[in-house]
Protein backbone atom coordinates (compact mmCIF):
# COMPACT_ATOMS: atom_id res chain seq x y z
CA UNK A 1 0.00 0.00 0.00
CA UNK A 2 1.61 3.46 -0.98
CA UNK A 3 0.91 6.37 1.54
CA UNK A 4 0.80 10.32 1.24
CA UNK A 5 3.11 12.02 3.13
CA UNK A 6 1.84 15.87 4.93
CA UNK A 7 4.64 17.81 5.92
CA UNK A 8 3.17 20.56 7.25
CA UNK A 9 5.11 23.74 8.64
CA UNK A 10 3.65 26.12 11.33
CA UNK A 11 3.65 29.60 10.73
CA UNK A 12 2.70 30.94 14.08
CA UNK A 13 3.50 29.91 17.67
CA UNK A 14 -0.18 28.12 18.33
CA UNK A 15 0.66 24.73 19.40
CA UNK A 16 -3.08 24.19 20.27
CA UNK A 17 -3.93 24.90 16.74
CA UNK A 18 -1.41 22.01 15.55
CA UNK A 19 -3.14 19.35 18.11
CA UNK A 20 -6.58 20.69 16.53
CA UNK A 21 -5.35 20.11 12.80
CA UNK A 22 -4.09 16.40 14.33
CA UNK A 23 -7.35 15.64 15.38
CA UNK A 24 -9.38 16.53 12.25
CA UNK A 25 -6.40 14.91 10.09
CA UNK A 26 -7.30 11.49 12.08
CA UNK A 27 -10.76 11.76 11.81
CA UNK A 28 -10.76 12.22 7.83
CA UNK A 29 -8.43 8.68 8.24
CA UNK A 30 -4.93 10.01 8.45
CA UNK A 31 -3.15 6.82 10.37
CA UNK A 32 0.33 7.76 11.81
CA UNK A 33 1.76 11.35 13.03
CA UNK A 34 5.44 12.53 13.47
CA UNK A 35 6.35 15.58 15.28
CA UNK A 36 9.22 17.55 13.67
CA UNK A 37 11.18 20.60 14.61
CA UNK A 38 8.71 23.26 12.47
CA UNK A 39 5.42 21.30 13.08
CA UNK A 40 4.42 17.89 11.71
CA UNK A 41 4.16 14.65 9.39
CA UNK A 42 0.82 13.34 8.38
CA UNK A 43 0.27 9.85 6.74
CA UNK A 44 -2.62 8.65 4.60
CA UNK A 45 -3.05 5.43 2.19
CA UNK A 46 -3.20 6.89 -1.25
CA UNK A 47 -6.15 4.83 -1.81
CA UNK A 48 -8.21 6.86 1.26
CA UNK A 49 -7.36 10.10 -0.22
CA UNK A 50 -10.47 12.36 -1.62
CA UNK A 51 -8.50 15.84 -2.37
CA UNK A 52 -11.69 17.87 -2.60
CA UNK A 53 -13.12 16.92 1.04
CA UNK A 54 -9.08 17.36 2.46
CA UNK A 55 -9.43 20.70 1.07
CA UNK A 56 -12.55 21.31 3.29
CA UNK A 57 -10.70 20.17 6.29
CA UNK A 58 -7.74 21.81 5.34
CA UNK A 59 -9.36 25.34 4.82
CA UNK A 60 -9.38 26.71 8.27
CA UNK A 61 -5.93 26.22 8.38
CA UNK A 62 -4.87 28.34 5.59
CA UNK A 63 -3.16 31.14 7.39
CA UNK A 64 -1.71 28.76 10.21
CA UNK A 65 -0.14 25.77 8.27
CA UNK A 66 1.65 25.48 5.24
CA UNK A 67 2.62 21.89 3.88
CA UNK A 68 4.25 20.10 1.02
CA UNK A 69 3.32 16.70 -0.37
CA UNK A 70 4.82 13.38 -1.11
CA UNK A 71 4.10 9.78 -2.01
CA UNK A 72 5.75 7.55 0.03
CA UNK A 73 5.98 3.88 -1.47
CA UNK A 74 5.24 1.04 0.62
CA UNK A 75 8.73 -0.54 -0.04
CA UNK A 76 10.35 2.54 1.23
CA UNK A 77 8.11 2.93 4.47
CA UNK A 78 10.36 0.90 6.82
CA UNK A 79 13.05 3.21 5.78
CA UNK A 80 11.18 6.19 6.88
CA UNK A 81 10.04 4.89 10.45
CA UNK A 82 13.83 3.99 10.82
CA UNK A 83 15.02 7.03 10.36
CA UNK A 84 12.39 9.12 11.97
CA UNK A 85 11.56 7.00 15.49
CA UNK A 86 13.51 7.49 18.34
CA UNK A 87 12.76 5.34 21.79
CA UNK A 88 10.33 6.52 24.30
CA UNK A 89 11.16 6.77 28.42
CA UNK A 90 8.09 6.74 30.57
CA UNK A 91 8.12 8.02 33.90
CA UNK A 92 11.56 5.95 34.22
CA UNK A 93 9.95 2.99 34.09
CA UNK A 94 9.16 2.05 30.59
CA UNK A 95 11.08 2.16 27.57
CA UNK A 96 9.92 1.93 24.06
CA UNK A 97 12.02 0.90 21.65
CA UNK A 98 12.18 -0.45 18.04
CA UNK A 99 13.77 -3.96 17.10
CA UNK A 100 16.86 -1.85 15.50
CA UNK A 101 17.42 0.04 19.00
CA UNK A 102 19.48 -1.56 22.22
CA UNK A 103 17.54 -3.19 24.60
CA UNK A 104 17.60 -1.38 28.23
CA UNK A 105 16.95 -3.99 30.88
CA UNK A 106 17.59 -1.72 32.92
CA UNK A 107 14.13 -0.68 32.85
CA UNK A 108 11.40 -2.17 34.96
CA UNK A 109 8.92 -2.97 31.46
CA UNK A 110 10.78 -2.72 27.62
CA UNK A 111 8.33 -2.78 25.13
CA UNK A 112 9.33 -3.35 21.48
CA UNK A 113 7.46 -1.91 18.72
CA UNK A 114 8.16 -2.03 14.79
CA UNK A 115 5.39 0.20 14.28
CA UNK A 116 5.40 0.18 10.01
CA UNK A 117 2.26 1.89 8.85
CA UNK A 118 -0.20 1.13 12.59
CA UNK A 119 -0.54 3.96 14.34
CA UNK A 120 0.58 3.65 18.38
CA UNK A 121 4.38 3.51 18.98
CA UNK A 122 4.02 5.80 22.54
CA UNK A 123 5.12 9.13 20.94
CA UNK A 124 1.81 10.78 20.62
CA UNK A 125 0.34 12.84 24.31
CA UNK A 126 -2.83 10.28 24.60
CA UNK A 127 -0.39 6.96 24.15
CA UNK A 128 2.36 8.09 26.80
CA UNK A 129 -0.74 8.91 29.10
CA UNK A 130 -2.36 6.37 28.64
CA UNK A 131 0.59 4.02 29.75
CA UNK A 132 1.05 6.51 32.74
CA UNK A 133 -1.87 5.65 33.95
CA UNK A 134 -1.17 1.90 33.74
CA UNK A 135 1.67 2.51 35.68
CA UNK A 136 -0.65 3.59 38.73
CA UNK A 137 -2.70 0.55 38.43
CA UNK A 138 -2.92 -2.76 39.04
CA UNK A 139 -2.90 -5.58 36.44
CA UNK A 140 -2.10 -8.95 37.97
CA UNK A 141 -4.26 -11.38 36.96
CA UNK A 142 -6.92 -8.84 35.34
CA UNK A 143 -8.71 -9.65 32.39
CA UNK A 144 -8.44 -6.34 30.05
CA UNK A 145 -9.65 -4.79 26.84
CA UNK A 146 -7.68 -2.74 24.51
CA UNK A 147 -9.49 -0.79 21.83
CA UNK A 148 -8.12 0.83 19.19
CA UNK A 149 -4.71 -0.76 19.86
CA UNK A 150 -3.46 0.31 17.11
CA UNK A 151 0.25 -1.60 17.39
CA UNK A 152 -0.60 -3.48 20.19
CA UNK A 153 1.71 -1.13 22.60
CA UNK A 154 -1.00 -0.77 25.60
CA UNK A 155 -1.86 -4.44 25.42
CA UNK A 156 1.82 -5.04 25.54
CA UNK A 157 2.66 -3.15 28.37
CA UNK A 158 -0.68 -4.68 30.44
CA UNK A 159 0.88 -8.30 29.28
CA UNK A 160 4.24 -7.51 31.43
CA UNK A 161 2.62 -5.73 33.85
CA UNK A 162 1.15 -9.33 34.88
CA UNK A 163 -2.40 -8.98 32.86
CA UNK A 164 -4.25 -12.32 32.39
CA UNK A 165 -5.87 -12.39 29.59
CA UNK A 166 -6.03 -8.81 26.73
CA UNK A 167 -7.93 -8.61 24.06
CA UNK A 168 -7.12 -6.41 21.73
CA UNK A 169 -9.27 -4.75 19.06
CA UNK A 170 -8.73 -2.73 16.12
CA UNK A 171 -10.92 -1.81 12.89
CA UNK A 172 -7.34 -1.63 10.45
CA UNK A 173 -6.20 -4.77 9.51
CA UNK A 174 -2.33 -3.26 9.38
CA UNK A 175 -2.83 -2.86 12.99
CA UNK A 176 -4.46 -6.22 13.21
CA UNK A 177 -1.66 -7.84 11.66
CA UNK A 178 0.63 -5.38 13.53
CA UNK A 179 -0.36 -6.19 17.03
CA UNK A 180 0.50 -10.02 16.47
CA UNK A 181 3.50 -9.58 15.23
CA UNK A 182 4.26 -7.08 17.87
CA UNK A 183 3.43 -9.46 19.91
CA UNK A 184 5.43 -11.81 18.73
CA UNK A 185 8.32 -9.88 19.49
CA UNK A 186 7.77 -9.29 22.99
CA UNK A 187 7.14 -13.01 23.74
CA UNK A 188 3.62 -12.82 24.10
CA UNK A 189 1.17 -15.07 24.20
CA UNK A 190 -1.53 -14.05 26.11
CA UNK A 191 -3.27 -11.20 23.73
CA UNK A 192 -5.67 -12.28 21.48
CA UNK A 193 -6.12 -9.60 18.71
CA UNK A 194 -9.44 -9.24 16.80
CA UNK A 195 -10.21 -7.16 14.00
CA UNK A 196 -12.98 -4.41 13.49
CA UNK A 197 -14.98 -2.62 15.86
CA UNK A 198 -17.50 -2.43 19.04
CA UNK A 199 -19.12 -5.24 16.92
CA UNK A 200 -16.25 -7.40 17.11
CA UNK A 201 -15.79 -7.24 21.63
CA UNK A 202 -16.50 -10.83 23.01
CA UNK A 203 -19.40 -11.34 25.19
CA UNK A 204 -16.88 -11.87 27.81
CA UNK A 205 -16.15 -9.04 31.34
CA UNK A 206 -13.65 -6.88 31.80
CA UNK A 207 -11.64 -5.81 34.94
CA UNK A 208 -9.80 -2.86 32.60
CA UNK A 209 -10.85 -1.65 29.56
CA UNK A 210 -8.16 0.94 27.49
CA UNK A 211 -10.27 3.43 24.62
CA UNK A 212 -7.89 5.31 23.27
CA UNK A 213 -8.77 6.38 19.56
CA UNK A 214 -11.15 10.04 19.47
CA UNK A 215 -14.22 11.56 20.96
CA UNK A 216 -16.94 10.65 18.54
CA UNK A 217 -15.92 6.83 18.18
CA UNK A 218 -15.69 6.75 22.30
CA UNK A 219 -19.41 8.34 22.30
CA UNK A 220 -20.55 5.87 19.87
CA UNK A 221 -18.76 3.04 21.54
CA UNK A 222 -19.77 3.57 25.24
CA UNK A 223 -22.55 2.03 25.87
CA UNK A 224 -20.78 -1.31 24.54
CA UNK A 225 -18.06 -0.71 26.63
CA UNK A 226 -20.22 -0.38 29.46
CA UNK A 227 -22.09 -3.67 28.93
CA UNK A 228 -18.80 -6.00 28.95
CA UNK A 229 -16.94 -4.20 31.95
CA UNK A 230 -17.31 -5.61 35.24
CA UNK A 231 -18.62 -4.20 38.60
CA UNK A 232 -15.75 -2.23 40.11
CA UNK A 233 -14.06 -2.23 37.07
CA UNK A 234 -11.90 0.72 35.93
CA UNK A 235 -12.18 1.96 32.14
CA UNK A 236 -9.51 5.04 30.43
CA UNK A 237 -10.58 7.12 28.15
CA UNK A 238 -8.23 8.79 25.50
CA UNK A 239 -8.02 10.33 22.42
CA UNK A 240 -9.96 14.04 22.62
CA UNK A 241 -8.99 17.41 24.37
CA UNK A 242 -9.72 19.14 28.03
CA UNK A 243 -12.07 21.77 26.07
CA UNK A 244 -14.79 21.01 25.37
CA UNK A 245 -14.48 16.97 25.12
CA UNK A 246 -13.73 16.17 28.87
CA UNK A 247 -17.36 17.44 29.65
CA UNK A 248 -18.86 15.73 27.12
CA UNK A 249 -16.99 12.33 27.71
CA UNK A 250 -18.18 12.42 31.61
CA UNK A 251 -21.87 13.28 30.75
CA UNK A 252 -22.03 10.66 27.85
CA UNK A 253 -20.26 8.18 31.23
CA UNK A 254 -22.32 9.37 33.92
CA UNK A 255 -25.54 8.23 32.25
CA UNK A 256 -24.35 4.80 31.90
CA UNK A 257 -23.34 4.51 35.61
CA UNK A 258 -19.38 5.54 35.26
CA UNK A 259 -17.96 8.26 37.79
CA UNK A 260 -15.06 10.24 36.84
CA UNK A 261 -12.26 9.82 38.83
CA UNK A 262 -9.22 11.79 37.71
CA UNK A 263 -7.53 12.89 33.94
CA UNK A 264 -4.03 13.71 33.25
CA UNK A 265 -3.47 16.91 30.65
CA UNK A 266 -0.50 17.15 27.93
CA UNK A 267 -0.47 19.75 25.39
CA UNK A 268 -4.41 20.03 25.80
CA UNK A 269 -4.51 15.92 25.50
CA UNK A 270 -6.13 14.30 28.06
CA UNK A 271 -6.42 10.73 29.63
CA UNK A 272 -9.27 10.07 31.58
CA UNK A 273 -10.03 7.99 34.20
CA UNK A 274 -13.69 6.66 35.42
CA UNK A 275 -14.40 3.64 37.50
CA UNK A 276 -17.76 1.79 37.79
CA UNK A 277 -20.68 3.55 39.50
CA UNK A 278 -22.27 0.15 39.98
Amino acid sequence: MNYYEYQFTKLTDEDYQQDLLINDLAEFGFDTFEDTDTGFKAYIPAENIDQAALAEVLRPYETLFSYDIALIEQKNWNEVWESNFEPIEISDKIYVRATFHPARPDFAYEVVIDPKMAFGTGHHQTTSMMMEWMLETGFEGKNVLDMGCGTGILAILASKMGAAQITAIDYDPVCYDSTIENSALNNIGNITPLCGSKEAIPDDRYDIILANINRNILLEQMVRYVQVLKPGGLIYFSGFYESPDLDIISGEATKLGLKYVAHKKLKDWVAAKFATNF
